[in-house]
């Protein structure tokens, strides 16, 4: 985000404790009541924006997450593109022991707690 956007976003908000200011008094309230319930609007909207970016941030939903996954896919992709039939095949090998060798060693740890 550039500075740019973070002025306006700051300006956007003041304007809006304004303009919440402003209904509030034309719906009736006195100039306390209408400022305490501006107030207690922009605090819930703030804390709102801070979960929903607090949960996207923790569950790795943002752009930067997904760009370095695709990233990685990619990679992967091409050096699977690159590599000869017989490395493949020598790679499925490896990789179908670490499966064997891992299921083995879960079935004796489950041995082990019984």
């Amino acid at each position: 985000m550039r500075r740019i956007d973070v002025i306006g976003i700051g300006i956007g908000v003041f304007a809006a404790g304004g303009l919440l200011y402003l209904v509030f008094a034309f719906a009736g309230l006195d100039g306390r009541s209408a400022g305490s319930w501006s107030q207690v609007v922009l605090v819930a909207g703030l804390l709102g924006g801070t979960a929903t970016y607090l949960s996207r941030a923790l569950g790795k939903k943002m752009t930067y997450y997904q760009q370095l996954e695709d990233y990685e896919n990619a990679v992967l992709q091409k050096r699977l593109e690159e590599m000869s039939p017989e490395e493949i095949a020598q790679l499925q090998a490896e990789v179908e022991a670490e499966r064997q060798a891992k299921a083995t060693q879960e079935e004796a740890r489950e041995g082990v707690g019984r």
